[in-house]
């Protein structure tokens, strides 16, 4: 099927940075035919054209760090710190099955949807051993809301008996851990470049894993030929906990791990020395940067102009609804520059700089920049387009500042390898308010089953 839209402002987010005040962008079947100024050929056959005027064209955002299971724990833990507000949720979290994985999920993927999102990352670290299968329930979601998945297979082994955060309950053993994600990646592993799913390594962090965990998931993870990601530098308590047990900061830890390199991504990195962003530079190690839930914890701000001048490719990631209830990915863009100002001054981050974090940044560190993040002939087609003719950004003449500066803007179209999966600002794919109302049941019964009255 071959789609023309056509009218619209484009910003390609190519290396040219190349924009269209007014252009035209084809889709055949699921990747990008061409792209380019002004009208499409009037003798170029397509199924369907769709008038853009008024609208802005971009990339599909890559969401780099997510926990859709949190979206049935939202609003907990609200004055809680990172380490407080993880075990205050704990006890909570035993109580996931299937059917709660599966409702929290497919809600979260809704959202994503509908902030432009058409590829999230998903760190799902939290297996109770009466749950189920609850990766493949989020698997499912994803197959049901129509964008892609990176689902990281997390894991924990390190419980409070062992010097750990979680309860000795719900953390794995290490031989169990390792066989659930080398399962994971032989049943749901996509190498394909058009994949919709695709399986990476996550052991969830220095305080809940340990050390055999963390080498035992990259050499799998490296034998598999998949991507290898964690939590790290997240909050200043965690640096003092590495150096007061390992004698190191955790950037240290992890390039002892063998936790750094071009397969790797980290999630945060809020607490970096200069030395440990010179290391992420040098070996390409990606950072999720997550500005909304680094807020809501107090953890920090991201140094993300300073990684960026290094060499290290840095995404955005909404993080899990548990510490970003907005839980979506639009809004991260406005977040992460004005965070970047406050950090750095005026100039540390522009609309652009967003847009890109968003966008071609998040594509490199999923290692799917040569498929992704940008609308370039050739390249996989996904595509957003936001419609700007509302009072919210009327009298904006940059179509890109009135995206990143203004109120996220109404969706016209979200297209997904060429499948509509968003249109008029909603879902194409499934019923929303079936899937609200789900979410609502599938919190209530988890608060019950830990005991809470809500």
């Amino acid at each position: 099927m071959r789609t023309v839209i056509e009218g619209a402002a484009i910003a390609t987010v190519d290396a040219a940075g190349t924009e269209y005040a007014e252009g035209h962008l084809v889709v055949n079947g699921s990747h990008i035919e061409s792209v380019g100024p002004g009208a499409a050929p009037d003798d170029l056959p397509a199924d369907r054209r769709v008038d853009g005027r008024g609208c802005l064209l971009t990339p599909g955002f890559v969401n780099t760090h997510h926990h859709l299971y949190q979206w049935a724990t939202r609003g907990f833990a609200q004055q809680s710190d990172l380490f407080n507000w993880l075990v205050e949720l704990y006890p909570v979290w035993a109580g996931l099955d299937e059917d709660i994985t599966r409702a929290a999920a497919t809600a979260g993927l809704v959202r994503l949807a509908r902030t432009g999102c058409t590829t999230a990352a998903d760190h799902h670290y939290v297996f109770p051993s009466d749950g189920g299968d609850l990766l493949g329930a989020t698997i499912d979601a994803a197959a049901e809301v129509g964008i892609r998945l990176h689902a990281v297979r997390g894991s924990m082994d390190r419980g409070t008996a062992a010097g750990g955060l979680p309860p000795d309950s719900l953390v794995e053993d290490t031989d169990t851990a390792l066989a659930g994600t080398a399962d994971a990646i032989d049943r749901w592993h996509d190498r394909t470049p058009e994949s919709f799913v695709r399986i990476a390594v996550g052991p969830c962090s220095p305080f809940s894993v340990s050390a055999e965990l963390m080498t035992g998931a990259a050499d799998l993870a490296r034998g598999a030929g998949v991507r290898l990601h964690t939590h790290l530098a997240e909050t200043i308590e965690e640096e003092k906990q590495c150096l007061a047990e390992f004698g190191c900061t955790p950037v240290d830890y992890a390039e002892r791990l063998g936790w750094t390199g071009a397969d790797v991504w980290l999630a945060h990195g809020v607490h970096l020395s200069d030395d440990a962003i010179r290391t992420l530079g040098t070996t390409r190690t990606g950072v999720a940067h997550c500005p909304t839930s680094n807020a809501r914890l107090g953890a920090g701000i991201a140094p993300v102009a300073d990684l960026l001048a290094a060499g290290a490719p840095v995404g955005l990631g909404a993080d899990g609804a548990a510490s970003n209830e907005d839980g979506g990915l639009g809004i991260e863009l406005r977040q992460a520059m004005y965070l970047a100002r406050l950090r750095g001054g005026a100039g540390a981050c522009d609309a652009r700089r967003a847009l890109w974090l968003a966008t071609m940044g998040g594509a490199a560190c999923l290692g799917r920049d040569a498929e992704l993040g940008s609308l370039e002939s050739g390249k996989l087609a996904d595509v957003a387009l936001w419609r700007l003719t509302g009072i919210e950004h009327a009298g904006i003449a940059d179509p890109v500042a009135a995206l990143v500066f203004g109120a996220l803007p109404p969706l016209a179209m979200l297209l997904a390898g060429g499948r509509t999966v968003i249109e008029d600002d909603e879902s194409s794919m499934v019923t929303e308010s079936d899937v609200a109302r789900a979410l609502g049941t599938a919190s209530a019964r988890l608060a019950r089953k830990a005991g809470i009255t809500r």
